[in-house]
């Protein structure tokens, strides 16, 4: 077993939530304790899931909930983006690191459910 800091999809996981992080805190209020906190939680459980599913001998039912958070976090953002709270240069890095973390828990996903077989 990995450390999960150590983990690829765990340290962009967490660079994710610090770019969350800062561009929430010029959100306007509206934005900002609807949206903004949801995302930031969403954001939390996957990484907590990322972590359960190194700790764990069952990885699958933990990485597919982490799937299912990325989906959510990518409505949150493009929510965000359509709703004008942050701009196209700020979507545009967020999709990039969404889309990262997304094909890494798909390989290791596959990678256990094949395993499984």
């Amino acid at each position: 077993m990995a450390i999960y800091e150590n983990l690829p999809v765990f340290k962009l996981s967490y660079d994710l939530l610090i770019s969350v992080f800062r561009i929430c805190s010029n959100l306007n209020r509206e934005h900002r304790y609807s949206l903004g906190e949801r995302l930031k939680s969403e954001l939390m459980d996957l990484m907590i899931d990322i972590y359960k599913a190194n700790c764990s001998e069952e990885k699958a039912p933990y990485l597919s909930e982490a799937r299912e958070k990325i989906v959510a976090i990518k409505l949150y953002v493009r929510l965000l983006h359509d709703l004008r709270g942050i701009s196209l240069k700020q979507f545009a890095l967020l999709s990039d690191q969404m889309e990262s973390i997304s094909k890494q828990l798909a390989a290791w996903y596959k990678k256990c459910s094949h395993n499984v077989i």
